[in-house]
């Protein structure tokens, strides 16, 4: 296995992975993003979002060899009135005929060693409160679940009518 920066080639890769994602937490309708949204957003001039990538390397048939991305850690970066700057990470994925190889701890880790060379003082993300595996995976880790704080999202409909009802002068 070879954990690696993701480039724009990856980003059709990423997009299953986003996809699998998005199965797994039943909301196999909501990814909305493309390849295109991918490259854009994370290779132009500003990118929004850095990832890591995954892969492994396969026998073929004919006895070449092929590589395959199984897993992402994509992430950002967010300022903190308090603490400064800090990673926010988006989702970490691995394939699911790759859990429990090690690959996800492989990103984890990733991630943490970036937040660590960037000096950062907080590396914060969500977790699904019925996902007990990946709970007890990250508080065995270290991490702190916070109870008592909240995940606040507007989705697009929401920002709309707010803007268009809302506010009117």
């Amino acid at each position: 296995m070879n954990i690696r920066k993701g480039n724009r080639d990856d980003m059709q890769a990423v997009l299953g992975l986003i996809q699998e994602l998005a199965n797994f937490e039943n909301e196999p309708d909501a990814v909305l993003v493309t390849v295109h949204d991918l490259v854009r957003d994370g290779f132009g001039q500003n990118p929004l979002f850095q990832v890591f990538v995954a892969e492994v390397e396969h026998d073929l048939d004919n006895g070449e060899r092929t590589k395959e991305i199984v897993g992402m850690a994509l992430y950002y970066y967010r300022f903190s009135t308090w603490k400064g700057k800090t990673i926010h990470l988006e989702d970490l994925v691995v394939k699911e005929k790759m859990r429990g190889t090690g690959l996800g701890y492989a990103l984890y880790s990733e991630i943490l060693k970036q937040g660590k060379k960037d000096n950062v003082r907080r590396v914060e993300w969500n977790v699904l409160d019925w996902n007990t595996p990946a709970i007890e995976f990250y508080e065995k880790s270290g991490a702190k679940i916070l109870k008592d704080w909240q995940v606040v999202q507007m989705d697009e409909a929401g920002i709309n009518y707010f803007v268009e009802n809302k506010l009117r002068n």
